[in-house]
């Protein structure tokens, strides 16, 4: 039981970068230079060290598989960036919306 939680604490979160550019161009499957031209397209903002190395997190690396995923579709980088937001924005919306009803129910 205490080696589990221990493990647990160990986990970084979902937000944290962890990952360097290689091993997630390996996960993702692009290359380290595509992954260099998200970013400066403003699809993906990768954390950095002190020293200016890219850390990614494992919310990053979901980020990129959709863009591999709409860009496998063939939408270019300028919808990409735009679903991107459009899906953002839904989920937020679809929060509040599950909020409201939530606390609609509670009355």
């Amino acid at each position: 039981m205490a080696a589990e939680k221990a493990a647990e604490k160990k986990q970084p979160r979902a937000d944290q970068g962890v990952y360097g550019i290689s091993v997630v161009s390996d996960l993702v499957g692009v290359s380290e230079q595509t992954l260099r031209l998200y970013e400066r397209r403003g699809l993906v903002e990768p954390e950095r060290t002190e020293g200016g190395t890219r850390r990614y997190s494992r919310d990053d690396v979901d980020r990129l598989r959709r863009i591999g995923e709409l860009v496998g579709d063939g939408v270019n980088l300028a919808g990409v960036g735009k679903v991107l937001a459009l899906e953002e924005d839904n989920a937020a919306l679809q929060q509040k919306l599950e909020s409201a009803e939530k606390r609609a129910a509670d009355r």
